[in-house]
């Protein structure tokens, strides 16, 4: 089980240094409050540079730690409110750090506690409503893993998306602030889940959101479908950079391109001896 977690921010980005500001007031003093070496605890980093180049962290200090976050904004195109949880990796190129066909370690668990928990505060704080349908209103959303930093220690991001007046928005950093902190204190590994690696669908993954949220079944890498063809040694990476046992993998059927590609993926599958469901066939 984890106990020293590293929260990771740049001094540079509004969304990181919103939330890190919010959550330290959540961060007790060792000394006064007694906290003992079989306590959860955090600290945190704050870095010159960005944080998705490893070359600017100093991994020493992180390789000290159990679990890492890192605490960013996220950037899109369509300007859409989001609060996202993810897992740092490349599937193919490294264009955003990291190295190029090679992802950080992630914990099934911990992410599913935490995208969870992201969920019941955004909705209790009234960042949420109706389903997201609302467009002054956040989108809750897991995102496929991607983008860089490699790091050995298992690692997550935790995200406000998508323009300046989102990530200066202190509603939302207290909200990631909030579950960043109840994950930490509530984590447990929990041996009556089911382990899942994620392959197909578009970039915000709405089927596994479902599962991530309503089943029993905690989603650890997620390999999108605009990576086809998924090869054995993405399958691979992802099964071996799953921290916990993996049961199976998640299938996004629709989300798999033509008929083809998919027997193409399960031929991948079979031939590895690694069962598969499909995102319809998990109780919800």
């Amino acid at each position: 089980m984890f106990k020293k977690y590293l929260i990771i921010a740049s001094k540079q980005d509004a969304a990181g240094v919103n939330i890190t500001t919010h959550l330290s007031q959540f961060r007790k003093n060792p000394v006064l409050s007694g906290i003992s070496k079989d306590n959860s605890s955090f600290d945190f980093y704050l870095v010159e540079g960005d944080i998705l180049h490893e070359e600017n962290l100093d991994l020493e200090k992180i390789n000290k730690y159990d679990f890492v976050i890192f605490a960013s904004k996220h950037s899109s195109g369509s300007r859409e409110k989001t609060l996202s949880v993810h897992s740092p990796g490349n599937w193919r190129i490294a264009r955003g750090g990291g190295k190029s066909e090679k992802i950080s370690p992630s914990s099934a668990l911990f992410q599913k506690i935490m995208f969870e928990n992201l969920n019941k505060q955004a909705e209790d704080s009234g960042l949420t409503e109706n389903n997201n349908e609302h467009q002054d209103k956040y989108k809750v959303t897991l995102e496929c893993t991607h983008h860089g930093p490699l790091i050995n220690k298992p690692c997550l991001f935790i995200e406000i998306g998508s323009t300046e007046t989102e990530w200066k928005d202190r509603a939302a950093a207290f909200v990631l602030a909030k579950t960043i902190k109840k994950t930490i204190d509530e984590f447990q590994e929990n041996p009556y889940r089911e382990v899942g690696i994620g392959l197909g669908g578009p970039h915000y993954c709405p089927n596994f959101n479902k599962i991530q949220r309503d089943s029993n079944v905690a989603i650890s890498h997620i390999i999108p479908g605009y990576m086809i063809p998924i090869t054995e040694d993405m399958i691979n990476e992802a099964w071996k950079k799953t921290i916990e046992e993996v049961d199976f993998v998640v299938l996004d059927w629709k989300g798999l391109g033509k008929s083809a590609q998919r027997q193409e993926l399960i031929d991948i599958l079979d031939k590895n001896h690694i069962q598969w469901k499909k995102t319809s066939d998990i109780s919800k």
